[in-house]
């Protein structure tokens, strides 16, 4: 059976923290994570490799750009979000 998005998109944000899947939860910041700006930089090419997506993000000023990054479960509905668009 497939890994969901919103599996995958945690993963993925797990690996970057150092953390156990089961510790991440969806209401999680990325500073709640302990994810740093390095940390979210390799989080959105891990997604974008993962999903074959282009994600609307700028790393150099992340709140200027397309990509919701407030919390996990913001992220995982962007990631939906540019799955269903490349269909």
């Amino acid at each position: 059976m497939a890994q969901s998005v919103q599996d995958r998109v945690v993963a993925i944000l797990a690996e970057q923290a150092l953390m156990n899947v089961s510790d991440v939860k969806l209401e999680a910041t990325l500073e709640d994570l302990g994810i740093d700006s390095l940390g979210l930089v390799e989080a959105v090419f891990a997604i974008e490799e993962t999903f074959d997506v282009q994600v609307p993000f700028n790393a150099n000023d992340p709140a200027d750009g397309q990509f919701d990054i407030s919390n996990v479960q913001a992220m995982i509905k962007a990631v939906e979000g540019l799955v269903a668009a490349g269909d």
